[in-house]
């Protein structure tokens, strides 16, 4: 009897905090997003260690010391030699797309067409002229955030076995070594999928930097900079960072804006057809459109902050739909596990 009643509590209590779960995402996204976000550092981190552990035969606790100096030192030389040219060229930008933003309006509120379409803007708390300047301003909150990964980021980069141990215990000792299959499986995944989406944005990103400043765009390294930053969101983050450009440009001329937009467009078409399934043949391919109405999706669910780490999140998603149901229970070959395998 009284094992009865325990099993009848268990089951209850694991019910229960299966029906609880999906509500405690949704109010603690914040947290989840800051939980990827940690997990994207501590993967930059072992992504650097790695090589350095092979080549040096360095410990690993070494190799991850290594690696964080190596990435901080990047940094803060970039910091040091460009700080004050980049940040000026970012007021730059952000005073010139200010400026272009507010002749569009003026511009728009000179016809029908346009007065309807700024009232709707308007009535949606949304100003053309606060936009663009709003998405480069940083908040207590985000630093706040930001400290808060890069300490977690670091513990799971030092400890990785001991968190995935602790996720592994979650499930019956029956189920530990498939639970630990499916774990390195999205692990690797997300891992492959990082790896690639660098690469596309330190060639995006010296690709627009030249472009821009062959055609004659004010501040160039800053809008280089905000392309590259702009790829780890595919599809979306392209087009968000090609505004500021078109914008920038307009200050000068409309040719130059023309000629700015063609470029952007002729890069990301080289991007699409060239770069991506070059990079893809070595890392996980998603195919674009559940990407992009994954991020659309979890944009729409959980508000524009979630865009940010939309995409990693879609990544572990398709994998974890790969493994564990079209693999485990369809018993079907996906892409993604020849890819890991």
């Amino acid at each position: 009897m009284t094992t009865n009643l325990f099993d009848f509590f268990k089951r209850t209590l694991i019910l229960v905090a299966v029906a609880v779960t999906p509500v405690l995402i949704w109010y603690l996204f914040g947290v989840v997003l800051m939980a990827f976000g940690a997990i994207i550092l501590a993967m930059l981190l072992c992504l650097g260690a790695h090589p350095i552990e092979r080549w040096l035969r360095l410990p690993q606790w070494a190799a991850l010391i290594l690696s964080g100096l190596i990435i901080m030192a990047v940094i803060l030389g970039t910091a040091y030699l460009f700080g004050s040219y980049i940040s000026s060229q970012f007021q730059d930008v952000m005073q010139r797309t200010a400026s272009a933003s507010a002749d569009i309006e003026k511009s728009l509120n000179g016809t029908a067409t346009g007065r309807f379409m700024l009232q709707h803007l308007s009535s949606g708390n949304l100003s053309l002229t606060e936009v663009l300047p709003s998405l480069l301003k940083v908040s207590t909150t985000f630093i706040e955030a930001v400290i808060i990964m890069l300490i977690s980021g670091a513990y799971l980069a030092a400890q990785p076995r001991l968190y995935r141990t602790g996720v592994i215990w979650l499930f019956p000792p029956r189920h530990h070594a498939r639970v630990a299959e499916i774990y390195d499986g999205v692990g690797e995944a997300l891992r492959l999928w990082l790896l690639g989406q660098l690469i596309e944005m330190l060639v995006i990103g010296a690709l627009s930097t030249f472009v821009v400043w062959l055609i004659g765009v004010p501040s160039p390294l800053a809008l280089g900079l905000i392309a590259g930053i702009g790829e780890f969101i595919p599809y979306l983050g392209p087009i968000l960072a090609a505004i500021p450009a078109v914008l920038v440009a307009l200050t000068k001329s409309p040719e130059t804006a023309l000629w700015t937009l063609l470029a952007y467009l002729v890069i990301h078409q080289i991007e699409g057809n060239m770069v991506a399934p070059l990079i893809q043949r070595r890392m996980v391919a998603i195919p674009p459109a559940v990407m992009l109405l994954g991020i659309v999706a979890i944009t729409y669910l959980f508000g524009p902050v979630a865009i940010i780490f939309a995409a990693p999140i879609a990544v572990v998603i398709f994998a974890g739909v790969n493994l564990i149901y079209v693999r485990d229970t369809l018993h079907e070959k996906t892409a993604l596990t020849k890819k890991i395998s």
